[in-house]
């Protein structure tokens, strides 16, 4: 990994503004990545940092993969792009293939877009429409979960339950509700894996449903596991509750799995760890292990029926989707990325290290600061104690002084959220504890 010499000026700075960043304080002291291999990123001033976040939760399979670099450079020499609406290329339907084959259940059938976002205004678009052309026009009504994310769209947004991220934009869609939040440290402290109570929650549900009455509920969507608001493990039982009280009332229900896809808790699909079969699921980030822009959303057979069943004959079924949908590029990454993860066996090694990464993250549970920390499969969170009227500053001052040691993460109100690319070795892992533990000891 190499890179050679940048000089960026304060003027070049100034003209790019940068999302969920405070650009006042990047623009004085910027962190610049110029070349990525592996488990590392090299910096401009030519340090290597240890990426402790898989990138965005993304680059499972490491930077820079031998594979889906030159799947992605021979295609781009070989067609760089082909329209979606009423033409197509072979990569798009071998890609589809193949993640029907991955998704659990009959969930056979999938939409691309382009980016998290995307897919779930998608989903959720779907969700209405599967409803209308089956005669139940009143289902309209959407349901997501407080602290939730679910992308920057204005129906992620409106569906989401993160208050910075809404409280800005409003109004946001009408007739949206939103489940409590699993989150219950009082009885699940450092808890490994998934947290022993917490099931009864979705019983909430239930209350929305006398609310509002069922036929006016379209979908229910949830993260399986809430990643960007720091590290929220499903309660034993509370997926499969919510699925069988959407069965029960005729309400589709959505995994939004843009984080938890392709290996992140040792298997494709969280829903397959579990055993739960959604009625759509979303999925990015690792899908092309963040090499091009690529999403989408996989649905259950009966759903693409009924839009396919209710088109009359040459007319268009679904109205919606994006110039670049199943682009040629972000489809010959994903199909490399998907070869990568079968040959390597990322997905089971990721299976296999689960126990030591999960002991070694809790061996923190003593460090200054540490108020809880959650895992589950190879990715944790570290809640901190916040600082008396200064929230967030805690983490990212943390955050700041392993970036001088040597090591990135993502950071959330004041939780340090980890979740390495899948490829890390125990090494690293040791390596990221013992950052973490010294930077804690030294933060006041």
């Amino acid at each position: 990994m190499s890179a050679s010499t940048v000089t960026i000026s304060r003027n070049d700075l100034e003209s790019c503004w940068k999302p969920f960043t405070s650009n006042k304080q990047f623009k004085s002291k910027p962190r610049m990545y110029v070349a990525a291999k592996g488990m590392h990123y090299l910096t401009d001033d030519n340090r290597k940092i240890i990426d402790g976040s898989a990138g965005m939760w993304c680059v499972n399979a490491g930077h820079c993969h031998d594979k889906i670099v030159t799947a992605v450079q021979e295609q781009v020499a070989r067609m760089d792009y082909s329209t979606a609406f009423q033409a197509g290329h072979p990569a798009e339907f071998e890609v589809a293939a193949k993640l029907a084959l991955m998704a659990p259940g009959d969930l056979d059938h999938v939409v691309f877009a382009n980016s998290g976002s995307e897919a779930v205004d998608t989903a959720l678009k779907i969700a209405i429409a599967y409803h209308r052309l089956r005669g139940d026009g009143t289902r309209t009504r959407l349901i997501g979960r407080e602290r939730g994310y679910h992308g920057v769209g204005f129906g992620g947004t409106s569906v989401g339950g993160m208050v910075n991220n809404r409280k800005f934009y409003g109004p946001l869609l009408n007739g949206v509700d939103h489940l409590p939040h699993t989150h219950d440290p009082d009885n699940n402290r450092f808890s490994r894996g998934q947290p022993a109570t917490g099931a009864h929650l979705a019983e909430a549900l239930e209350g929305l449903v006398a609310l509002h009455d069922a036929s006016t509920i379209a979908a229910v969507i949830v993260e399986p596991m809430a990643g960007s608001t720091g590290v929220l493990v499903p309660p034993v039982g509370y997926l499969e509750r919510l699925r069988e009280i959407c069965t029960k009332h005729g309400i589709l229900l959505i995994f939004d799995e843009v984080i938890t896809a392709f290996g992140r808790i040792g298997y494709p699909f969280v829903s397959e760890r579990l055993g739960i079969v959604p009625d759509m699921i979303t999925m990015a980030k690792g899908l092309t292990n963040a090499t091009v822009p690529m999403s989408g959303v996989m649905v259950r057979s009966g759903i693409y029926e009924t839009f396919i069943e209710a088109a009359a004959e040459n007319s268009v079924d679904l109205f919606h989707g994006y110039t670049y949908s199943g682009h040629p590029l972000a489809t010959a990454a994903a199909k490399a990325t998907l070869e990568v993860y079968q040959e390597e066996g990322l997905f089971e090694r990721a299976r296999d290290l689960g126990p030591y990464w999960e002991d070694a993250v809790h061996s923190l549970s003593d460090a200054r600061h540490v108020v809880d920390i959650r895992s589950w499969g190879l990715v944790s969170a570290f809640e901190l104690e916040s600082i008396e009227g200064k929230p967030t500053a805690r983490a990212f001052d943390v955050f700041m002084r392993c970036w001088d040691r040597g090591l990135t993460f993502r950071t959330t109100g004041d939780t340090v959220a980890w979740s390495p690319p899948l490829i890390v070795e125990k090494s690293h892992i040791d390596e990221m504890v013992g950052i973490l533990r010294d930077v804690l000891s030294e933060t006041p």
